[in-house]
């Protein structure tokens, strides 16, 4: 049963109730990673990108968020989406980062919304664009990331008046 496989492998990974062994909990994440669970394919996909529990790979750690990404599981896009700004296990491809931003993005997903809005401001993978990043560190900021609102506060002094409005307008529609 995957989800009990998933939640022993975080047992394992934490040490609730058992002695923390990261080998152990990649045992089990990959349990249920091989029968399509997507928490524990994302889970997979950290120990890989971290070395933890086993070594450090890059390529196997994008091929674990891409199988959790392409089931919607917001926290793997916005993994992927790293993993290509960086060119860590893949080309680097600022275009399929703002994709797989955007996708966790628009999930509510904070760290996604904070990077989506770095792309804009950075104009990296998308053209430059200012209301943009201000829409996307806004949301960011109101789901709780510290850095969104530092970035926002930066932002506002260079842009007009009628862009703020107009990203406060859009804002307010989300």
């Amino acid at each position: 049963y995957a989800e009990s496989q998933v939640n022993l492998g975080n047992m394992y990974r934490n040490g609730f109730g058992v002695p923390e062994n990261d080998a152990e909990a990649v045992k089990w994440y990959r349990k249920a990673a091989d029968q399509g669970y997507a928490e524990s394919q994302v889970n997979l996909g950290m120990m890989y990108d971290n070395g933890t529990g086993v070594p450090e790979n890059d390529a196997e750690a994008v091929k674990w968020y891409r199988k959790a990404a392409d089931q919607g599981l917001a926290e793997a896009q916005s993994n992927l989406g790293v993993m290509y700004q960086y060119g860590e296990g893949v080309p680097e491809n600022d275009a399929e980062a703002v994709k797989w931003y955007r996708k966790a993005a628009e999930q509510n997903h904070a760290d996604a919304q904070y990077n989506l809005g770095l792309m804009y401001a950075m104009g990296e993978g998308v053209p430059q664009n200012k209301i943009k990043a201000y829409i996307w560190w806004s949301t960011g900021k109101t789901r709780g990331d510290e850095a969104a609102g530092i970035n926002l506060d930066i932002l506002k002094p260079r842009m007009t008046k009628q862009q703020i409005l107009e990203a406060q307008a859009i804002v307010s529609k989300c």
